[in-house]
């Protein structure tokens, strides 16, 4: 989604992507180039432009008002997990199943960093609020921390016995929160590498990681069909948030932290309140739906199913009837 909240951008297994006006619902571009399915897509912080990573091994950039691509970034092995955008707009990072991240300059299109010391996937990775460091997860039970301008592994985080699948680092940069095939996440400490706790209470993976602005609370998506909510400094539960029928495979924050929106195959879409722990809305979708977006001004969240529909869910005014309230592009 565009900070403004006016665009949002789809990535679909038909190999395109498409560019929406929200207010509209009206379909702006299709973006054609990728040759296999696009699994991930970031915009850039002034809205102008997307960079998606594809199946094919390649990212591409995407002039947002025009539709154009402006660069093809080439040099992943294999397929393409994860995508972000530097704060500053000035570069991109990417993840694969070739055991890299690249780091690429979105200015001319060119490979700076190829960051090399995970032997399996890596699924999933955090950028630090300033930019400046890279925190990567992978299915070799690793965590690792790189400097982003150097290129230069920082240290690796060892705990996990099984494959690590998420990460969020703090606002403050200096933690990070993993979530592992093992059922635990485990809080750390990006400038000594020590595990400052391992929070323990999921009964399956645990899928997705998502940590509140103040820094205080994480918030975890799991296989056992739950999400959790923990206190970081004690690394104690806080509270379990039951409703999902299917695994919880992610969660997502409303900038301001007091609510989670949370996605699973078994076809919905849950809105929860964290200070209580309760449900406040379950929106039902068409298929298996997928990772999801919130405005800044957190009252829209948007989410795309497995069947090809993108939803758009006005979380500001939840009404008993939670389906009048989703809408769909």
């Amino acid at each position: 989604m565009t900070p403004d909240g006016r665009r949002v951008v789809s990535a679909s297994a038909d190999a395109t992507l498409r560019v929406w006006d929200l207010e509209s619902g009206r379909a702006l571009h299709t973006l054609e180039g990728h040759r296999a399915g696009v699994w991930c897509v970031a915009v850039t912080p002034d809205g102008k432009r997307a960079v998606s990573g594809s199946f094919d091994a390649t990212l591409r950039v995407w002039d947002l008002d025009s539709g154009r691509t402006l660069h093809v970034l080439t040099g992943h092995a294999t397929e393409v997990y994860s995508v972000a955008v530097t704060p500053d707009g000035t570069r991109a990072v990417s993840s694969s199943a070739d055991a890299t991240l690249r780091v690429w300059d979105f200015g001319t299109g060119r490979e700076v960093h190829v960051l090399e010391g995970h032997t399996d996937d890596v699924k999933s990775f955090a950028l630090t609020a300033d930019g400046t460091r890279v925190v990567s997860v992978s299915w070799d039970r690793t965590v690792r921390v790189w400097d982003l301008e150097a290129g230069l592994e920082l240290r690796t985080l060892e705990g996990h016995t099984g494959a690590v699948h998420a990460v969020a680092v703090a606002p403050d940069g200096r933690r990070a929160i993993s979530a592992s095939g093992d059922r635990t996440l485990r809080v750390w400490n990006l400038d000594s590498g020590r595990a400052l706790h391992a929070l323990e209470g999921h009964t399956a993976e645990v899928y997705g990681v998502a940590v509140a602005p103040d820094g205080a609370t994480a918030v975890s998506a799991s296989a056992d069909t739950t999400l959790r909510g923990w206190n970081l400094q004690t690394g104690r539960g806080r509270h379990v948030l039951e409703g999902h029928t299917e695994p919880a495979f992610s969660v997502t924050l409303t900038p301001n932290g007091r609510r989670a929106v949370s996605t699973s195959p078994d076809r919905t879409l849950r809105l929860w309140n964290l200070e209580s722990g309760q449900q406040l809305a379950a929106f039902e979708c068409n298929d298996c739906v997928r990772p999801c977006a919130v405005s800044l001004d957190g009252q829209t969240v948007v989410a795309g199913d497995a069947s090809g529909i993108v939803y758009v869910v006005s979380a500001g005014t939840v009404r008993r009837d939670a389906r009048s309230a989703c809408g769909r592009l």
